[in-house]
């Protein structure tokens, strides 16, 4: 392992760790919050776009380490899935 791996190791855990305490649960809060009807507010929108661009910029980190891309990609599956669901139900209101 050279060093730059090292290196991606660490932010990939700082990374886990920020998902794991916050991100992941205030993204399964909106999907609840989507799936029951409502409408995303200005704050869920947000974080909701902060957590998209996130994850953009550690696709490079990620596609060094197979290990964490199935997770990567169920966590982009879930930002369709939030995202989807509150253009349906902005158009309905």
């Amino acid at each position: 392992m050279d060093s730059s791996s090292g290196g991606d190791l660490g932010l990939v855990q700082v990374l886990l760790d920020e998902l794991e305490q916050h991100t992941l649960p205030r993204a399964l809060d909106l999907k609840e919050k989507v799936d029951r009807g409502e409408p995303l507010d200005e704050f869920d929108e947000v974080f909701l776009a902060q957590a998209i661009e996130t994850a953009t910029k550690t696709d490079s980190v990620v596609a060094k380490h197979a290990e964490y891309q199935a997770l990567a990609a169920r966590v982009s599956h879930l930002y369709r899935e939030i995202t989807a669901k509150a253009l349906e139900n902005a158009k309905r209101s």
